[in-house]
């Protein structure tokens, strides 16, 4: 490939949403970093208010459990609101990236032998190809990670276009 290669992508933003928020990734309480702690912190809670249901049948010695169980669920409350706080912040991003793209005139990604540049609106982000660190090609999309990380639906682009970019982004980055 010596020659420069461009692929306009169209972008819907249902396209990059379907991927974006596959799973529960919407759900604050329930999504991939938060439902672990989630479950854990109401465990934690049911367990605290059987104890306060049974508290007045704890020995002065036993009572330490009582406090130790409300500290318990103190941490789990903490660590959950500090994963729903970075989930709410990606979302934010999430969705302050698809405005964009929604409102967006060109959307083109262009490569070589060396270099793969992506613009919006005569915005360029320009990398070399050593830059991309890791990549996910499935059936649903194309994803590189690197200098600048970009997800790819393959309903925002044609066949031929997708299959371009995947048997690009294998050569150069295998």
């Amino acid at each position: 490939m010596n020659t420069e290669k461009t692929i306009i992508i169209k972008p819907q933003r249902r396209d990059f949403e379907e991927i974006y928020f596959s799973g529960n990734q919407r759900n604050l309480f329930l999504s991939a970093d938060t439902r672990g702690k989630t479950i854990t912190t109401i465990v934690v809670a049911v367990i605290l208010a059987i104890l306060f249901v049974f508290k007045d049948d704890f020995s002065k010695e036993k009572f330490g459990i009582l406090y130790f169980v409300s500290f318990l669920f103190l941490l789990c409350a903490v660590f959950l609101s500090v994963s729903i706080n970075k989930v709410s912040r990606w979302k934010k991003e999430v969705n302050a990236y698809l405005n964009k793209l929604e409102n967006c005139r060109i959307y083109e990604v262009t490569f070589d032998d060396q270099f793969f540049t992506v613009n919006i609106d005569d915005e360029k982000e320009t990398s070399e190809w050593k830059d991309f660190s890791a990549y996910e090609i499935n059936e649903k999309y194309i994803a590189l990670e690197g200098k600048y990380s970009y997800m790819f639906p393959k309903k925002s682009m044609t066949g031929s276009d997708f299959s371009l970019l995947k048997k690009t982004i294998e050569t150069q980055l295998n």
